[in-house]
């Protein structure tokens, strides 16, 4: 099953900027950036950051928590 779980394309699109913009921004190649907006990949947690601080947007508006896989507990320590 894909997951979704980053939302670069949809903050891009409400920035008005482009894959290719982005890609120029983080001195990145355009299909490193084409990846990871249709989620084929993801970005490390420091590119997420840039990404936030070039969108003007928060780490949360680039996430989609609901997609994540839900941790495995394990209470057998306690």
């Amino acid at each position: 099953m894909e997951r979704k779980i980053n939302r670069i394309k949809t903050m891009l699109v409400d920035k008005g900027k482009t894959n290719k913009w982005l890609a120029m921004q983080l001195g990145k190649d355009p299909a490193t950036v084409s990846k990871w907006c249709t989620n084929a990949a993801q970005p490390t947690l420091e590119t997420m950051m840039q990404i936030a601080q070039l969108l003007e947007v928060e780490m949360n508006d680039l996430v989609r928590f609901d997609d994540l896989p839900k941790p495995i507990v394990d209470n057998s320590e306690d």
